[in-house]
């Protein structure tokens, strides 16, 4: 607070991990549950199909891709549509948009053409709920738990949903056929009333669009124990202009920043989806059985969350985001490197591990660093744009992956292809800083909110 009047950020900077805070972790955990369910269950669904369907290796890493292109317009818009219109709709729509058309493709996709139609049509959905939901948590996520808290509230959700594909192919799929993922997938519809009554704005959003009511409600919420000053005081303004456009992110001060973070998203989801697309059907052909060759999706998906959990709370603690960023796709890039020379059980499993816990657990590090770098009025967008751009990317991945393996006739070519662009993510990472001649820390409403404090606990004396 200044004076009288309430800072926004600086209550939120600075409140408690209460029971608001929990119940909004568990939907948006429950929400990308389903974003990463839908977005990793293609890779379960070449097994069954490319006979029937008589697909080539690129054919089939299109299953995979076709859902990604639909993410990356997804990605591309809502950041947009959200720093307009707000968080809590663009969510919710998100979430109908994936329900319907998992319901779809249970129901109606019988060919390539098919399939691969309703997969863009769902992943426009899905370039929704990941992004926003990062979004939006970090807008609500206590200072000095950020990652952290990001971590336990959106990436676990998107980690088990991973997991949770990799189980479903292995002891489901056997009985149902490949449409049991997708009926699986459209159990979502049952999130949907939960997040109709229970998600509320974000409130920086709202103190953005002057709404101050919704405003003391939230914080109200959030923080119970001051819920009397929240009725009493004034709300400070918001400090930052109210629209910020997609080419706002390219200005002087975030130029640099913008397009390191774009390249390292490139190219860390060419990795991830290059390898988690074919992973089952890679590990086949190193000689593991159909059932473990399945599982070995899901312990990827498992580990990716302890990574990044790891990650991010080495980055709360010494505030070097860069450098562990770079360490962690360093060492995937060592772990997929070594999968290229040594064949045995356990290498596949202690190198699909560690490939989860480093590489697809840095890409939950690189979202939250996004949010935490750009400010309020131009944080959707910004998310928006590094999954957008990072999904071209994950188009490739797939795709690149199986052209190499029918043009050399093995798996090496895709390996080598992820090692490099592992490293590549390692090295970019590191130039993802503001210009120089910035004026504002990146940082900015973090640093407002801490200056704040001391008048605020002046404040609460004065007012008992």
């Amino acid at each position: 607070m200044h004076n009288d009047s309430i800072d926004v950020n600086a209550e939120l900077a600075d409140a408690p991990v209460g029971g608001m805070h929990i119940k909004l972790g568990i939907l948006l955990a429950l929400m990308t549950l389903f974003d990463g369910y839908d977005t990793f269950n293609p890779a379960y669904v070449i097994h069954y199909v490319r006979g029937p369907w008589q697909l080539s290796l690129q054919q089939a890493g299109l299953l995979v891709s076709s859902g990604l292109v639909g993410f990356l317009f997804g990605a591309a818009i809502h950041g947009a549509i959200a720093d307009r219109f707000g968080r809590r709709i663009t969510l919710i729509g998100g979430l109908w948009i994936t329900t319907i058309f998992s319901l779809l493709t249970a129901l109606a996709a019988d060919s390539f053409a098919s399939f691969c139609a309703l997969r863009v049509l769902t992943g426009l959905g899905l370039g929704v709920l990941l992004p926003l939901s990062t979004t939006y948590i970090n807008e609500l996520a206590p200072r000095r738990i950020e990652n952290t808290f990001a971590l336990w509230g959106v990436a676990l959700g998107w980690a088990a949903g991973g997991a949770a594909a990799g189980l479903v192919g292995v002891f489901v799929t056997p009985h149902t056929g490949w449409q049991g993922l997708y009926w699986i997938g459209s159990l979502s519809v049952l999130l949907i009333p939960f997040v109709h009554l229970y998600l509320p704005e974000s409130p920086k959003f709202a103190l953005l669009r002057g709404r101050e009511t919704e405003v003391r409600d939230i914080l109200a919420r959030l923080r119970p124990q001051r819920a009397h000053l929240y009725r009493t005081l004034s709300i400070g303004k918001p400090t930052t202009s109210e629209k910020a456009p997609v080419l706002a992110l390219l200005a002087a001060p975030y130029r640099r920043l913008s397009i390191a973070i774009w390249l390292t998203s490139f190219l860390s989801l060419f990795c991830i989806f290059g390898l988690s697309g074919w992973i089952p059907t890679l590990m086949q052909a190193r000689g593991e059985s159909f059932g473990a060759s399945f599982a070995f999706g899901a312990l990827m998906q498992v580990m990716s969350f302890v990574g990044g959990l790891v990650c991010g709370r080495l980055v709360d603690r010494t505030d070097r985001p860069r450098f562990w960023l770079c360490a962690w796709w360093a060492t995937g890039a060592v772990a997929v490197l070594t999968l290229m020379f040594f064949q045995s059980h356990w290498v596949n499993v202690a190198c699909s591990a560690m490939a989860g816990f480093c590489i697809i657990g840095g890409q939950f590090v690189l979202n939250n660093f996004t949010a935490t770098s750009y400010e309020t009025r131009m944080r959707a967008t910004a998310v928006g744009m590094e999954l957008a751009v990072g999904r071209l990317g994950a188009i490739l991945g797939p795709f690149i992956g199986g052209a190499l393996q029918q043009i050399f006739g093995s798996s090496q070519a895709t390996l080598l292809a992820i090692v490099i662009a592992a490293a590549g993510a390692a090295v970019t990472v590191r130039f993802a800083t503001r210009s120089a001649d910035c004026g504002c820390d990146s940082r900015s409403e973090a640093v407002e909110a801490t200056t704040a404090m001391t008048s605020a606990s002046k404040l609460k004396q004065e007012l008992g």
